[in-house]
């Protein structure tokens, strides 16, 4: 097979050359310039068959591609089950998970590996059939037949492209709610108090509406009820006073929270005390903005915060922008590690796009090699961009570089070298 399609692409490209060579006839005498002559009829009909051949061509290159993608991908998911059962097996086993339970526990955190190995199974299936391509001089016949550089690698960019796009799409919509789902499965029999996904109740949580000067302290926070027990809340109303309510109980009903058994209390002056203001048993406060969805935020960034880890942007942007809004001034600590992470996730997907950018001159150049430069090529790349990845986050998160270049540094340096190799190549 592949030495019919190097035998397709070198006669098209002589039927090119011929075609090209081939002085341009005028009109004949006598003839309308709506009928088309000889010479026009001799540059048509190769024009169409070089389009059918590119067509053919994309498909080939594509089918090539997808196939040790595929194998790739399916030989990182037996090595990471694998690895992680043998490693998690006295942890099932303590929280009583049967043969079902622990499948369904792997189907949840699927997700999350694939966002995982995505870019290195493109990286390494991109280099091994770009090296099997050289291998055979099928890269130069393709060029030899007029198509550039360019126009061969128009399919890989645009499966670099689409894999960005399913990886965001992933780590955005998926990944979160699969790890909330694989928790539900670990604690399905047992539950252990340390797993703070897993937890129901936060007991003297507190946090700060920055933008609308509000603090919550609460007494007990049950999220899958958004209950409160023992709520207190203090604001700034648009007069200038100080006021504070507590509540026996809060609940939030049809997009308002109810305050049960309430006292309210206000303070008019800077020098006076807060005094009783009025007592009611029930009383809906509608100018109270924060839902759910943001508690939820505040918990899981301030559990964040407080490990603050530099290793990977694992916070979901809808996380970080709860949070962004409801304090929009932080600390410089703060504001350099959650910004960090925020650009971090938004660089994450277009990891991929950039491993074609930088693979595709590596793998392309001409010449018989061994497949296995491509394994090697591919896990080179991979330690460079690791290192200068952590590099670049630690100096994002510690306020020495800006949060924006801190996270798209890797993509930058590796997509602008690429571009310039392949720019370079011949």
């Amino acid at each position: 097979m592949n030495l019919f399609f190097r035998q397709c692409f070198i006669i098209c490209g002589l039927v090119a050359q011929s075609v090209e060579q081939r002085p341009f006839k005028p009109l004949v005498p006598g003839s309308s310039p709506g009928q088309p002559t000889t010479s026009k009829l001799a540059h048509a009909a190769p024009r169409r068959i070089l389009c059918a051949e590119m067509r053919l061509l994309d498909r080939y290159l594509l089918r090539e591609l997808l196939t040790p993608l595929g194998y790739c991908l399916g030989g990182f998911l037996v090595f990471w089950i694998s690895y992680d059962v043998f490693t998690e097996l006295m942890d099932f086993q303590e929280r009583k998970l049967h043969l079902l339970d622990v499948v369904e526990y792997y189907a949840a955190v699927m997700p999350g590996f694939v966002v995982t190995v995505l870019p290195m199974a493109l990286l390494l299936a991109l280099l091994y059939t770009l090296a099997n391509h050289a291998r055979h001089n099928e890269i130069a016949a393709i060029r030899a037949a007029g198509v550039s550089l360019w126009r061969l690698c128009l399919p890989y960019l645009f499966v670099g492209f689409a894999a960005s796009l399913v990886l965001f799409v992933l780590n955005e919509m998926c990944a979160p709610h699969s790890d909330d789902w694989a928790e539900r499965i670990l604690n399905r029999h047992v539950l252990h108090p340390a797993d703070v996904a897993a937890q129901n109740q936060f007991r003297n949580f507190g946090f700060t509406n920055a933008r609308e000067h509000r603090a919550w302290l609460i007494g007990e926070y049950r999220v899958k009820t958004a209950e409160m027990l023992k709520p207190q809340v203090d604001w700034i109303p648009p007069d200038g006073s100080s006021r504070r309510l507590y509540a026996e109980r809060a609940i939030r009903t049809n997009g308002v929270w109810t305050f049960f058994d309430v006292k309210e209390y206000a303070q008019t002056g800077a020098d006076t005390p807060l005094l009783p203001s009025f007592q009611t048993s029930v009383l809906a406060m509608p100018e109270f903005t924060e839902t759910p969805k943001q508690i939820e935020s505040e918990i899981k960034i301030g559990n964040f915060l407080s490990v603050r880890s530099t290793r990977r942007a694992d916070i979901p942007l809808a996380n970080i922008w709860d949070y962004l809004r409801l304090h929009p001034n932080p600390s410089p600590a703060d504001q350099s590690l959650l910004y960090t992470k925020l650009h971090g996730r938004l660089a994450a997907p277009w990891t991929c796009l950039v491993v074609v950018l930088i693979a595709i001159p590596f793998g392309a150049a001409s010449g018989r090699r061994n497949l296995f430069v491509g394994v090697a090529g591919s896990i080179f790349i991979c330690f460079t961009y690791f290192v200068l990845q952590q590099i670049a986050l630690a100096l994002g998160t510690g306020g020495y570089l800006p949060a924006w270049l801190a996270a798209w540094l890797p993509n930058l340096f590796f997509g602008v070298a690429g571009l310039w190799l392949m720019a370079r190549a011949r």
